[in-house]
């Protein structure tokens, strides 16, 4: 059985930047401060890469539809970078999201997950919110996925999708007992009902939920021009956790890592041991009624 470990969840703050250098060195900033606290596991916030939209003129970072098609030059540089951080502190990163434009045209909300190694896998996104929908034409993914780590296997949930229960069902009755949840909120409606949506995940599948927001304002993006959350830490809610199942969280709105120490090994026991059984409860028995 794997050791428990720290895990670092970002409230990541959306800068305007100068140019490349300036982004690679704040990125190693971000991961360095987490590594120095012993961080084994890092999870960037989703859309935190459209910062990079203000490395090109203004008509471009301002254009919903042209700064994605210029993104896609930076991309290797991205996926590089991240692979190099992974590699050199030898950890997970979870590189946020980055929108990224498929053979037929549309474009996708993917997850990357980089491992020790520099190997890297990814999930997108599966459930379009209606900005993405109707406005930025962004496309659902069609696989939901799991991944193996050293400390066991985890799922991804990119914002919107940890508010349907099926995903995360899905990942952990494939095994996942952490399901990290990247987020971009614009309202703090928005926030509550992703937090809301992952404490109810970790509740009812008994597992460990992670959400991680961009905070702060980018008014000269359309896209990211307002966020709001904190980064938080579920739990279920049962002997040997928190009471109301929140490990850890953040103070609103404030760009600072989140940590906390997981012990996935515990899953198991409190799914044989706990108060209540819900991952065993899942009613099974209405389904197709």
């Amino acid at each position: 059985m794997a050791a428990p470990f720290r895990l670092a969840a970002a409230q990541y703050d959306i800068g305007f930047l100068k140019n490349w250098d300036e982004y690679a060195a704040k990125i190693g900033r971000w991961v360095e401060e987490a590594v120095n606290e012993r961080a084994k596991l890092l999870l960037f916030p989703e859309y935190f890469s459209m910062e990079l939209a203000s490395l090109f003129p203004e008509e471009v970072y301002r254009s919903l539809s042209r700064q994605l098609r210029e993104l896609q030059a930076l991309l290797p540089d991205f996926l590089a970078l991240f692979r190099e951080l992974a590699e050199r502190h030898g950890v997970y990163l979870v590189a946020g999201s980055f929108p990224v434009r498929q053979p037929d045209g549309h474009y996708r909300n993917r997850a990357f997950l980089f491992r020790p190694d520099g190997s890297h896998e990814h999930q997108d996104k599966l459930q379009m919110t209606r900005f993405e929908n109707e406005q930025w034409l962004i496309t659902a993914g069609d696989e939901i996925k799991t991944f193996d780590t050293e400390f066991g296997r985890i799922g991804i949930d990119i914002c919107y999708d940890s508010e349907f229960p099926m995903i995360a069902r899905k990942q952990v009755e494939a095994g996942a007992d952490l399901i990290l949840v990247p987020s971009c909120t614009d309202t703090t409606a928005g926030y509550w009902r992703v937090r809301i949506g992952c404490q109810a995940r970790a509740l009812e599948n008994q597992c460990y939920v992670v959400q991680s927001p961009t905070v702060g304002t980018a008014p000269w993006s359309e896209a990211v021009d307002v966020n709001i959350g904190a980064a938080g830490v579920y739990t279920p809610v049962d002997y040997g956790y928190p009471d109301n199942g929140v490990l850890a969280i953040g103070e609103l709105n404030r760009p600072q890592w989140v940590y906390a120490d997981i012990d996935l090994g515990s899953i198991a026991r409190i799914r044989e041991t706990g108060q209540v059984f819900n991952y065993r409860d899942w009613p099974g028995q209405f389904r197709g009624v």
